[in-house]
């Protein structure tokens, strides 16, 4: 599976700041604001110093760490635009509860491309000296104008997604998958739908490549059909519905979402037809959002353990900054939990072998 990738390496051999004046025609102090107060600078001072270092390969890492020699005490973190309120609330809720009991404050933002104004923003944030350290949970690294996140010299934690040269907290959502998979052939079910994702989502791919492996490893007499398109929201489980109810006799007996919502869209638009679970068809969401407690029937799930990513996230990010050197990257993985509540139960007469 690819990862993101570090896009920008290291500066060129010899490269310095005067160097960058010089190519730009402006004063060292000059680059120094552009780089680290770009909000001092005028735009088109800015735009060569920043052509500038795209073109000599300048990378100001060590600038930026001189800027940081006081704390600001406060660190970024990054969301994207599009994203899951009931799954990310509670990370965010660990996050913040580590990092004020370490006495530092939280800034939020959210991009949803690694480019574009809005990344140049909290790439202009990063290089201004106010902001210790960041935590990705968008899964992405700005990068602008020659610059990336990797280039202002912070420490950079990544939250549920894998990204290259970033310290990484993760679940084993792979295996999890697995387990969900062989407990629904151990209750008798062949026939198997699975409500995907965004294409190209780091969490898509790592929970379809489970499923397809394990599906391929339980053997002969299963059948796995993928919904055509999807996203982690309700109204996608909604869409899904209608696919699943218009296939008529030839529907899954159970399935399996990318999320709980999407799973809560499609289990309550089949019941409005009609449709009972977990009696003619079993139904297993993916996150242990607190909605899913409320479902009728409970939804099953796999449970992510939300608030512990946000603390284990935050531990990992004051440690990277009190030790005030690069870091070889560090990945940990934490446990889920597969919880088989009343919308999974056994396959329907006509399912069974």
């Amino acid at each position: 599976m690819a990862l993101a990738k570090n896009r920008v390496g290291g500066a060129a051999q010899g490269v310095r700041i005067g160097d960058v004046a010089l190519e730009a025609g402006v004063s060292t102090a000059t680059v120094s604001r552009a780089l680290a107060s770009p909000d001092q600078v005028r735009p088109e001072l800015r735009a060569r110093v920043h052509a500038a270092v795209a073109k000599l390969g300048y990378t100001p890492n060590a600038a930026a760490r001189q800027l940081r020699v006081k704390r600001s005490r406060t660190v970024l973190v990054v969301t994207r635009k599009r994203w899951s309120a009931p799954f990310f609330a509670e990370v965010l809720r660990g996050l913040d509860a580590e990092f004020a009991a370490a006495g530092y404050a939280m800034v939020l933002g959210n991009v949803d491309s690694v480019e574009g104004e809005r990344s140049r923003q909290l790439m202009d944030l990063m290089f201004s000296g106010t902001i210790d350290g960041t935590v990705l949970l968008s899964g992405l690294v700005a990068s602008v104008d020659g610059r990336t996140m990797f280039d202002t010299g912070l420490p950079l934690v990544s939250l549920c997604a894998a990204i290259e040269g970033t310290h990484t907290i993760l679940t084993d959502e792979d295996a999890c998958m697995a387990r969900a998979l062989h407990e629904l052939i151990a209750l008798g079910h062949r026939d198997f739908l699975y409500l995907c994702g965004p294409a190209g989502n780091y969490n898509e791919i790592v929970r379809w490549q489970a499923l397809s492996a394990a599906f391929e490893a339980a053997g002969p007499g299963l059948t796995l059909t993928r919904a055509s398109q999807g996203d982690f929201s309700m109204e996608s489980g909604v869409e899904a519905a209608h696919e699943f109810l218009a296939a008529g006799e030839r529907r899954a007996s159970a399935v399996i979402a990318v999320s709980d919502e999407n799973a809560i869209g499609f289990m309550t638009t089949i019941q409005e037809a009609g449709v009972n679970v977990p009696g003619e068809v079993s139904v297993l969401g993916f996150d242990g959002i607190e909605f899913a407690d409320f479902c009728r029937p409970a939804l099953s799930t796999i449970r992510q353990p939300r608030f512990e990513l946000g603390r284990t996230g935050a531990r990992m990010l004051i440690e990277a900054i009190a030790a005030d050197t690069p870091q070889e990257p560090i990945r940990h993985v934490l446990r889920n939990e597969l919880d088989l509540r009343a919308s999974t139960g056994p396959a329907p007469m006509r399912s069974r072998p």
